[in-house]
């Protein structure tokens, strides 16, 4: 209830009972800004106001709401979740719950930034020589050539994958190319360097007719995967399942599929395998 400040006096309310809106928000250590505010939200109102002025004045009986807006904001309630608590108490629990589980989910964020940060400092230090940065992204789905072999080492892949495209060429296959999507999966779960045994996936517009010996497929959408990028040649690539599997558990992360190595550049670009890229893709539980 609001009244202008003559009738205050004539109730007996004494000018000593009343803070100015300058006093109050210096006694509370709060701007006169955000007092205004809370004022024009109905979160708390001035006890009276001189018209005559437009001067605010507040009271110690108002005091316990303020630092309960105060203590609840410290915590990093919303104003309109205060005034929903303050004006229906049964709410409280509830929105406690809901901002207790953001935070969870915010500090679980804080401290995958922490360790990111530390991984970069070890980088800095010399830890990781082979200057391997991870990131964690979504993979498409896509609708693939799919042939699975076995092949004894890294360097058969030479061998079998024009195979693969004469095979793709017979059938009428098209390559995506926006983007270029190539790669292996790892049926192993592991790196190995003989005996391997691979699906080589190519990205097409379209599926075709199955043949004996590559199949079409759609391969499903990964939320998350964890993806370090490998400049050289594949006899090297143990480099990085090493440190890509070392992040994983570093962070805390759980893997949730094969391995894939992406091809981007290779053979058939680059004359000088150190200027090979792959990117390895480890499908992760999403936080």
């Amino acid at each position: 209830m609001h009244r202008g400040f003559g009738q205050n006096i004539q109730m007996g309310i004494t000018e000593k009972s009343l803070y100015q809106i300058g006093l109050f928000s210096k006694i509370n250590r709060i701007t006169t800004k955000t007092l205004r505010h809370y004022d024009e939200i109905d979160l708390l109102k001035p006890e009276y106001v001189d018209y005559a002025t437009g001067y605010r004045f507040y009271t110690n009986d108002q005091l316990p709401r303020l630092h309960r807006i105060l203590a609840l904001r410290q915590i990093g309630m919303s104003l309109n979740d205060i005034k929903d608590i303050l004006e229906n108490p049964g709410n409280t629990v509830m929105l406690l719950k809901l901002k207790e589980k953001e935070l969870s989910h915010q500090i679980q964020e804080e401290k995958q930034k922490l360790s990111r940060i530390r991984t970069w400092l070890e980088i800095l230090k010399g830890g990781n020589p082979m200057n391997y940065t991870a990131i964690i992204k979504e993979l498409p789905n896509v609708i693939v050539a799919s042939m699975r072999v076995t092949v004894p080492s890294y360097d058969t892949y030479f061998d079998i994958i024009p195979k693969m495209g004469e095979e793709m060429t017979k059938q009428g296959a098209v390559c995506q190319v926006d983007p270029e999507y190539c790669f292996n999966i790892y049926h192993d779960g592991e790196f190995k360097d003989k005996d391997i045994d691979i699906e080589v996936c190519e990205a097409v517009i379209e599926a075709r007719e199955d043949s004996e010996k590559i199949k079409y497929k759609k391969m499903p959408r990964i939320p998350a995967a964890l993806c370090v990028l490998h400049k050289g040649p594949y006899s090297s690539l143990r480099n990085a399942y090493t440190f890509a599997f070392g992040w994983i558990k570093e962070n805390n992360r759980e893997v949730s599929g094969l391995p894939r190595e992406s091809y981007i550049d290779g053979i058939w670009n680059k004359e000088n395998e150190e200027d090979w890229l792959t990117e390895l893709q480890i499908p992760i539980k999403e936080d």
